[in-house]
């Protein structure tokens, strides 16, 4: 048996296949563009999506020399929080929009309005109104599309668009429905309560299930155009971050997932239901069945990195590429070489806005504390600093909310730095640990896929088959002392700095 994972990701969209025991099989990625029409808008076109799902699955079929009947079921991970209008024939009326757009600031106030503040909000589905949440984008295309509005007959999650394609069904699943603001995360269903607040419809959203649920089998068509079967299942999947969770093994309490992409993700398992009153952090459903997690996302994190590269960096990337090495090792060299602090320079990774703890799309990017003896070597630095400063804020309000927290596991692009591995253990005060697989998302979709065909019993005998440590990175406690009396500066520039963002 053979199952494969899709995740529709903002860069591009990743399918793997993997064995009966887990064995990754083959890969492949194909990548499509994100257009902004204006300033802090983010659409993409969910054709795009489907034509790379196609092309993805058929390499993958192709590498991995697999015929039709061997696939036995298909799971789906997506980008969080996008939205896909959709009409009465199943026809998409516009672009999606998506999970960074932060044109829905006024609709955020609307929601708290109409249900009487944010204390309520967060009464009804554990969370705040944030401007990358489906449900005020489905309140901007009302107040700003009337045209579009009056054709809605359905909006779907990215992921969900391709379930659709692949079985004709309109579903979804616990985990990325959560991050609608549309999701009673208590009862695993959608909040009626919260629907008739804001006048939509319970009929605009599809059926929910758990993650590992079967949600249908590939039609005809899709069978033809991927070139699998009928037979074939396809089970609810999860969000992309949920998703990583499972392929990083984050199924059982005590254990928190650090992921260094674009955007950065905090995320902690939890047995029981806990909720942030604040509305800091996020209280999602899991993709384990019955369960849920906690998690603090930083807007730009690696992108943080990356911005500086791009802009700043030519020289240094050209020289990178007569090398033959990646433009990143010789900037690590750089940052190695300066102290713990970056002698005073601090980095605030506000680039696209943020979320956790801050929920501000109008906080700004900014390096505070320059003097004459700061050097590129320092700029990295407190860049790479400001990044794990601001995941620290996560970690302290889950130890806040008496979530135990026996190991961190780091993945992503920063997990694969030595350098970075160890900032985070020292600025986190915790042993950081990397696991056998880079597979994220994909394959914790590709597990679920096993779980639901049957292969395995549930998602923690899956993962514990699968997954291991490999590699542990213990804090230096000299650094980490240089660390607990600069976090609470950093946190207090914050602070400092928050009408003035607002005037910017």
């Amino acid at each position: 048996m053979v199952f494969l994972g899709i995740d529709i990701g903002t860069s591009g969209t990743k399918t793997l296949a993997i064995d009966a025991d887990g064995k990754i099989l083959a890969s492949d990625i194909a990548e499509y563009c994100c257009f902004a029409p204006k300033p802090l808008w983010s659409e993409q076109e969910p054709d795009d999506w489907w034509n790379a799902t196609v092309k993805t699955v058929r390499n993958v079929l192709k590498k991995a020399r697999l015929k039709p009947n061997d696939v036995k079921a298909i799971g789906l991970s997506g980008q969080m929080h996008g939205s896909v209008f959709l009409d009465k024939n199943g026809k998409v009326i516009r672009r999606a929009i998506l999970w960074n757009d932060q044109r829905t600031v006024e609709e955020c106030y609307e929601i708290e309005r109409l249900v009487g503040g944010r204390e309520s909000l967060i009464r009804l589905v554990a969370n705040p109104a944030l401007t990358g949440f489906t449900a005020p984008k489905i309140l901007w295309l009302r107040n700003n599309e009337p045209k579009h509005f009056e054709k809605l007959h359905k909006v779907l999650l990215p992921k969900d668009e391709i379930r659709r394609r692949l079985t004709g069904e309109y579903a979804t699943e616990v985990s990325d429905a959560s991050g609608m603001l549309l999701l009673d995360i208590t009862r695993r269903n959608w909040s009626t309560e919260l629907l008739s607040a804001l006048q939509l419809d319970i009929d605009l959203l599809g059926c929910v299930y758990e993650s590992e649920d079967v949600t249908g089998k590939l039609t005809p068509d899709a069978a033809k155009q991927l070139g699998l079967t009928t037979n074939c299942l396809v089970v609810g999947g999860a969000g992309d971050c949920a998703a990583g969770a499972i392929g990083n093994g984050i199924v059982n309490e005590g254990i928190l997932s650090t992921s260094i992409g674009t955007s950065g993700v905090m995320f902690v398992y939890s047995d029981e239901i806990k909720i942030d009153p604040l509305g800091r952090v996020h209280t999602f459903c899991h993709a384990v069945r019955g369960k849920w997690h906690l998690m603090g996302v930083n807007l730009s994190s690696g992108g943080s990195l990356q911005w500086f590269r791009n802009a700043l960096c030519s020289e240094l990337v050209a020289e990178a590429k007569k090398k033959k090495i990646d433009v990143y090792e010789l900037l690590t060299a750089e940052a190695e070489k300066t102290p713990a602090g970056s002698e005073g320079l601090y980095f605030l990774p506000y680039l696209s806005g943020e979320r956790t703890p801050h929920a501000d799309p109008f906080a700004r990017g900014c390096f505070v504390g320059l003097t004459l003896v700061h050097g590129r070597g320092h700029f990295v630095r407190s860049i790479m600093e400001g990044v794990t400063y601001s995941m620290r804020d996560s970690l302290e309000i889950f130890q806040g909310l008496g979530i135990p927290i026996k190991q961190i596991r780091a993945s992503g692009g920063g997990s694969k730095s030595p350098f970075w591995r160890q900032i985070q253990a020292d600025v986190f005060g915790q042993r950081v640990v990397t696991i056998n697989s880079e597979e994220g998302p994909a394959l914790g979709v590709a597990l679920l896929a096993a779980v639901g065909a049957g292969a395995f019993k549930d998602i923690q005998e899956a993962c514990k088959a699968v997954i291991k440590v490999v590699k542990e990175t213990k804090p230096n406690s000299k650094t980490k002392k240089v660390y607990d009396k600069s976090m609470p500066v950093y946190q207090n520039l914050y602070r400092s700095l928050k009408e003035d963002f607002k005037k910017l």
